[in-house]
């Protein structure tokens, strides 16, 4: 059978929509084909180096210039290696933002020669008087998620250099990262107790710590942004010492990498002359930190180190107005260098009262002070003493300090106070912490003096008993004289339960905090810690 030729042409065109319908077809599966593997690719190449998810850090490791910014701020003017550092840095990762903080203009300047550092950013903090706040702040020059510190002279291995401090930042309730440069071993984890309340640093080296609250020897260091914006001056020298300190303050903890992607540049500070240089700087450093951090007792290795005021400088505090000293209402009790200055100076004391033969005894806070602890309130800001008064001219310093002040051979002051009938023994004449001495006097029974304080409810007399005989009592590591049931006599001046019950003196003023409130008395085993 023949088909017509209309018939021949419709069969035809059919057939070619068919393959026309059938290529389509085809294509459509292959370009999908093509769009499905390179999503997959692409996934997978996610998977493999993004920043898994723990902090909402789904980033790409290979975009660590939108990510980490490099500061360097400990290097030294005199010797450095910061140009070869910031060569190394943008060698391994070209287009990395790289900030350089100083104190001061940098001199000698640094010879860049023929680099092109364009790309660095130099801020000096020193107050400029035409310039403007920004110019010293390093946060708002900063626009990436992290901040990589690197010491001077140090050299990233490779790219992952910067990758292993973003994986291992990657930890819950870790915002700040520290990585060895060269050796693990040169590392080591600290521990810190600050006692803010008591103007106390007490240091301790764990090595076997991952968590530290500060990190020793030569590391480099990621911090989020976020969390040094919670840092009330990170950048005070020695860096990175005032960082960890006012981290510790916000309970961040530091995690110590014990991986090495990181190593030195050139040795510094290789003549002795440039060493000692460096040490002078750093002890300048240490206690002007420590001045602005409010700290005035550092403990190393068991050993004190001092901050604060001494015998050849005021004492911390001005003049105690209302019976408040300023400290009180910074929220801290007396500064430790004062209370040692007022343990020296009653030493002193109570050893020339007991060579002249003068009755006397603990009075009023200071006796508070031993019958709990020991030792002084450790709010109190001097001791006081009394004595009778009829004894007064067996000691020479007294009856001398009855005319004019005058210094003993051991550099203390005697004086009689300006605000009554009574007397004062200084620390020095630079530093007026002080002993106060009442002479007392019996009037029938009952014990006296001329001199009143209207607003210390405990300056009263009282039944001349309590010092037939006097008893003595503990304090500040010597057994000194006290009233006879010593008790009693502190509920006759405070009243009921004041032995349990602390305050601070002038409580219309300022009450004494509930959390302070110990649950335990002391002993004298616990004198070290200074509470009470």
């Amino acid at each position: 059978m023949s088909l017509n030729p209309m018939s021949a042409s419709r069969l035809n065109m059919r057939l070619k929509r068919r393959l026309y319908t059938l290529a389509f077809i085809a294509v459509s599966v292959i370009i999908i084909l093509v769009i499905w593997k390179q999503i997959t690719l692409k996934s997978k190449d996610n998977t493999e180096t993004s920043i898994p998810e723990g902090k909402g850090l789904a980033r790409n490791y290979s975009s660590i210039e939108s990510l980490i910014t490099v500061v360097i701020r400990d290097f030294e003017h005199y010797d450095n290696d910061v140009v070869e550092t910031v060569k190394s840095l943008l060698k391994t990762v070209p287009g990395l933002k790289v900030i350089i903080v100083s104190n001061s203009p940098i001199y000698p300047p640094l010879q860049w020669k023929y680099f092109d550092h364009s790309a660095v950013k130099v801020i000096n903090l020193k107050l400029e008087v035409g310039g403007y706040k920004e110019d010293r702040d390093l946060l708002y020059h900063v626009q990436t998620k992290y901040i990589c510190f690197v010491p001077d002279s140090v050299r990233p291995m490779t790219r992952n250099s910067f990758v292993t401090l973003l994986k291992g930042l990657d930890e819950p309730n870790v915002h700040i990262l520290a990585a060895p440069v060269s050796e693990v071993s040169l590392t080591s984890c600290q521990k810190m107790d600050l006692q803010a309340l008591k103007w106390t640093l007490v240091y301790n080296i764990t090595p076997s710590e991952l968590f530290c609250d500060g990190v020793t020897g030569k590391h480099v260091l990621l911090v989020e942004k976020e969390a040094l914006m919670k840092l009330p001056d990170p950048l005070i020298l020695p860096f990175p010492d005032a960082l960890y300190i006012q981290a510790k303050a916000k309970n961040m903890k530091t995690r110590l990498l014990r991986t090495v992607v990181w190593s030195s540049g050139r040795p510094l500070l290789q003549s002795q002359h440039i060493l000692w240089k460096k040490h002078r700087l750093n002890q300048e450093r240490q206690q002007r930190m420590f001045e602005r951090l409010s700290i005035k007792r550092v403990v190393r290795g068991g050993k004190d180190e001092w901050y604060g005021c001494t015998r050849e400088s005021a004492r911390c505090f001005g003049t105690v107005v209302g019976d408040t000293p300023s400290y009180l209402l910074e929220g801290k009790w007396t500064p430790p260098c004062c209370l040692n200055a007022l343990r020296t100076t009653a030493r002193h004391v109570f050893k020339q009262l007991q060579i002249a033969g003068i009755r006397h005894w603990l009075e009023g806070g200071s006796l508070l002070g031993a019958m709990r602890s020991f030792d002084i309130l450790p709010w109190d800001y001097d001791v006081d003493l009394g004595f009778m008064r009829e004894d007064l001219p067996k000691l020479s310093w007294l009856l001398r300090a009855s005319k004019s002040p005058v210094v003993d051979t051991e550099g203390f002051v005697w004086e009689k106070a300006t605000e009554g009938d009574f007397y004062r023994v200084q620390f020095s004449r630079s530093n007026r912490l002080h002993v106060d001495l009442f002479p007392f006097y019996n009037k029938n029974g009952t014990m006296t003096k001329d001199t009143w304080f209207k607003t210390h409810k405990q300056d009263r007399e009282f039944p001349a008993h309590f010092l037939n005989p006097l008893s003595t009592i503990s304090f500040i590591g010597l057994n000194v004289s006290a009233p006879n049931n010593i008790r009693e006599f502190l509920e006759l001046k405070f009243g009921h339960g004041v032995v349990e019950r602390p305050a601070y003196p002038n409580e219309r003023l300022l009450k004494f905090p509930v959390e302070l409130i110990p649950t335990t008395q002391r002993t004298p085993d616990h004198l070290d810690m200074g509470y009470y």
